[in-house]
């Protein structure tokens, strides 16, 4: 790996012949393509092959969300790796050797906002999902005009419908109304909190498996 000034044509990322470019900590670096492995991939790696492709397209619809409310980059992490990384490692089971997630702990955002407080889910005929929770806007750092966010996925369809910044932590209820499609299928639910200023945001509280009425 070497470091460069930039030229004429400064920095670059990609490969560009037989050498790939990037920007690592604030340098721009060059590294020669790796030679392809010739040896077979073990049962471990063809696993863990499985659960990054299982995760990287789940949280795929969940992208812009997450590059703003997961965590904090860190180093050359970036908050998309980060929620990779902590789905494939905390969500994801092996069951009968297939990697399966597990909704109840996925999060959709990771933060350090005050979450709900006794937030239930209900649903109602039309498609319709009420959530309600208690007031607490005086707690920590929470504030009455947090934003609330909804996620809903149907896993049969594999479509989430993402409803954000609809009501206030004030307000204290909300209902969304899925698509006719979702009707009859289980959704998972998901909601989080994020401050006005949309600077960081709560751990997503997982709802529940629903069925859409």
């Amino acid at each position: 790996m070497a470091t460069f000034n930039k030229g004429i044509l400064g920095g670059f990322s990609g490969k560009v012949g037989t050498v790939v470019g990037a920007n690592w900590r604030g340098k721009d670096i060059m590294r020669s393509l790796p030679k392809p492995s010739q040896k077979e991939p073990t049962e471990k790696q063809l696993l863990q092959q499985e659960k990054f492709k299982l995760a990287v397209a789940f949280l795929q619809p969940l992208k812009t969300i997450q590059s703003q409310y997961f965590g904090s980059s860190s180093g050359v992490k970036s908050r998309v790796n980060l929620a990779t990384s902590y789905t494939i490692n905390e969500a994801i089971e092996v069951l009968k050797g297939v990697p399966e997630l597990m909704y109840n702990k996925v999060l959709i955002t990771r933060g350090e906002l005050t979450g709900f407080q006794n937030a239930i889910l209900s649903t109602q005929a039309g498609g319709v999902l009420d959530l309600e929770w208690e007031d607490n806007s005086t707690q920590g750092n929470a504030s009455a005009t947090d934003q609330v966010s909804l996620v809903a996925y149907c896993k049969e369809l594999k479509d989430f419908q993402i409803f954000e910044g609809i009501v206030m932590r004030s307000d204290l209820m909300v209902s969304v109304t899925l698509p006719n499609f979702c009707i009859g299928k289980s959704v998972e639910v998901w909601a989080f909190l994020n401050n006005e200023k949309q600077t960081f945001a709560s751990n997503s509280f997982y709802l529940g498996e629903h069925t859409v009425l």
